[in-house]
Parts: structure tokens; sequence; C-alpha cells
């Protein structure tokens, strides 16, 4: 099934491009309305279901556009790893499970206005930096073996180094929580 998916979306037809279109936009709005919902609720836990959502369909997303690799990374990384460890930080730092309604301020509708004040200045900076460049058509999208061909034989350092940096911060995360 993933490979039917990730296959070159310059051999599909115009039916298998609907299709694909359409699974995109499935994808896209399962993860706009999972973000909305995980940033509109009270609940800490259900914020984390939600973010979980989010980090499944930004994976969905990636097999679709042919990225395998980036699709079983999030699976792995995000959904598997820091799930866990947020949820862990969650009961660590001994948050209430249920809803709080000291979460909600009268000053959320000022955090919109500067979120989408921000939306607005991303979108024009990205229009006017990519405005009249175009993707090369003869780009081949890469596999999972080129990819970690790269990563385990070019970028061994860095990736070594992020895995200890990324410890150190698990670690201390443990601490701060801890400390009583």
């Amino acid at each position: 099934m993933i490979q039917l998916l990730a296959q070159d979306t310059t051999a599909l037809t115009s039916t298998g491009e609907w299709i694909v279109n359409g699974f995109f936009y499935v994808m896209a709005a399962v993860a706009i309305l999972s973000a909305l919902k995980m940033v509109s609720t009270a609940n800490v836990v259900h914020a984390a279901l939600y973010l979980l959502v989010v980090l499944a369909a930004v994976a969905g997303t990636y097999v679709i556009l042919g990225a395998e690799f980036a699709a079983v990374t999030q699976i792995l990384v995000y959904l598997g790893a820091i799930m866990v460890l947020l949820l862990f930080g969650v009961m660590l730092t001994r948050a209430k499970l249920g809803t709080e309604e000291d979460l909600d301020h009268e000053q959320r509708w000022i955090g919109a206005l500067v979120a989408a004040g921000m939306l607005a200045v991303m979108s024009y900076s990205i229009w006017e930096a990519f405005d009249t460049q175009k993707l090369p058509a003869e780009q081949v999208p890469q596999n999972t073996q080129q990819v970690s061909d790269e990563i385990f034989s070019t970028y061994i350092v860095p990736f070594e180094a992020l895995s200890v940096l990324l410890l150190a911060a698990l670690i201390g995360a443990v601490v701060v929580a801890r400390r009583d």
C-alpha cells in the first residue's frame, strides 16, 4: 500500500491525480482541525492526543507525497518517542488530568490576532521569496536507501551529536520535574 501511494507522481493519470489530491486534502483537513482542537481544549491529556492525530496526519501527507523515509521517521520519532516523552512529562509534573478552567483567559483574542498577524507575515515572506521559482520537472524522488546512506556516511557526526543532545535534554527534564 505504501509503495502504491509513494510512486512517482508524474506517472499518474488525471484520475490518479484526483485521488491523490483528495487524500492530501483529507489529511490536511484532519491535521488542521486536530491542531485547532489541540490548542482550544482545556484538558492537557486530550491536547496531547490531538497532537498525536496532527503528527499522524503529517506522516500520512509524507506518504502521499512519496517521501516514505520522512513518513517512517515521523511515525517512529514523533508519534512514538516524542509523544511518550510528552505524556511522561505531563505525568511527572503532576498536571491535573481533568479540565482546568484557569487555562482560559480573556486575552485569547489578542493571541488569535497575533497568530493571524504572524500567518500574514510568514505567508508574505514565503510568497516574496519563492514567487518566480519553479520546481524542476525532471527531479526524481529519493528512496529510503539513498537517504540512509547519506545520514550514516556524510552526516554521521551531527546525527550522533543530536542523539547525545536529546539524551541530555531528557535527563534534564527528569531532574527538573522531580525536584520538589
